[in-house]
């Protein structure tokens, strides 16, 4: 599956992959391959067509179980910093807009942004974005001082 995925972007192909099995193995090979979007087979009809559209707009779109497994198996702790940044990212913020509202440089927001992709996986705003939106929902997302 991961060669198809790679030979579908390679022509500029947006993928969704709709996964029987959803291991977290599976969609860490998907997400690398160039994969978009993460459905579990078992997902609604009106998931599977929310995740065709955000992916063709431009988004990616995961199933909450599969985010949820990936947090739930790689606990993520973030420091209060970095919870700022992503709050900003999730109300739109750019990295200077960042920067001023915290007084600090756009170097140091590149930094703290480049942290939170090493230990959550992330490394597009958007789905920063998600996660700033789904750390108050997920008790494996904590603080650290």
């Amino acid at each position: 599956m991961v060669g198809l995925i790679g030979r579908l972007r390679k022509r500029g192909t947006l993928v969704v992959v709709l996964s029987p099995s959803g291991t977290q193995d599976d969609l860490l090979l998907s997400l690398e391959a160039g994969a978009r979007g993460y459905v579990s087979q078992s997902a609604a009809e009106s998931e599977l067509l929310a995740a065709v559209r955000a992916v063709a707009s431009g988004g990616s779109h995961f199933s909450a179980h599969f985010d949820n497994q990936f947090l739930l198996k790689n606990s993520v702790k973030i420091t209060d910093r970095e919870r700022q940044i992503l709050e900003l990212v999730a109300s739109g913020a750019t990295d200077r807009e960042i920067a001023v509202r915290l007084n600090i440089s756009q170097h140091t927001v590149h930094s703290h942004l480049d942290r939170l992709a090493s230990k959550t996986g992330y490394r597009r705003r958007v789905d920063l974005a998600r996660l700033a939106l789904k750390q108050d929902q997920t008790t494996d997302i904590s603080s650290e001082g």
